[in-house]
């Protein structure tokens, strides 16, 4: 079993940009994120869900482009009933991560922002991934980096057809 202190240095030798390479990294890389974004949720007194929630909320807010996130929103793209979503939003309000409002055109449409004090708490939590993301990343030239990110850019459009 692979562990933090004995990471998989090497892919597969039977070949190293095959399909199955792939699987295995990105599922490994994959299980690690998950396991750091559930300890942060233990930490929070949250659920994954919650966290998966925080996400969304704070890509949307990123996504100059995009309408903020809203309540119905949130329960399309993350395929939850709208009960589950009050209940995801009425934790992660108390706990201090985020904050509903009301739109100024329409009091009808509620906003989700994530709070100043939520970013900070998990900013901190998550410090040492980015230490390691940089670190890891030093380790490639700009030209290799660009090819990572234009892989990760496709992995994701990929997955986002799945979904539709």
């Amino acid at each position: 079993m692979r562990s933090a202190d004995h990471p998989l240095d090497e892919p597969p030798l039977e070949d190293p940009i095959g399909l199955q390479t792939f699987a295995v990294l990105l599922r490994t890389m994959n299980a690690d994120f998950n396991r750091i974004a559930q300890e942060f949720a233990h930490a929070q007194g949250l659920h994954l869900t919650d966290v998966q929630a925080l996400i969304a909320v704070l890509d949307a807010e990123r996504d100059e482009s995009a309408a903020p996130m809203t309540p119905g929103r949130l329960g399309a793209q993350m395929n939850l009933t709208s009960g589950a979503v009050t209940a995801c939003l009425d934790r992660l309000e108390k706990a201090g991560h985020l904050r509903r409002v009301r739109a100024a055109d329409d009091r009808r449409v509620v906003h989700l922002h994530y709070t100043k004090a939520g970013r900070e708490a998990a900013r901190e939590y998550f410090r040492p991934l980015a230490h390691s993301t940089d670190a890891a990343r030093a380790h490639f030239s700009a030209d290799e980096l660009h090819v990572v990110v234009r892989f990760m850019a496709e992995m994701n459009r990929q997955l986002a057809r799945l979904r539709s």
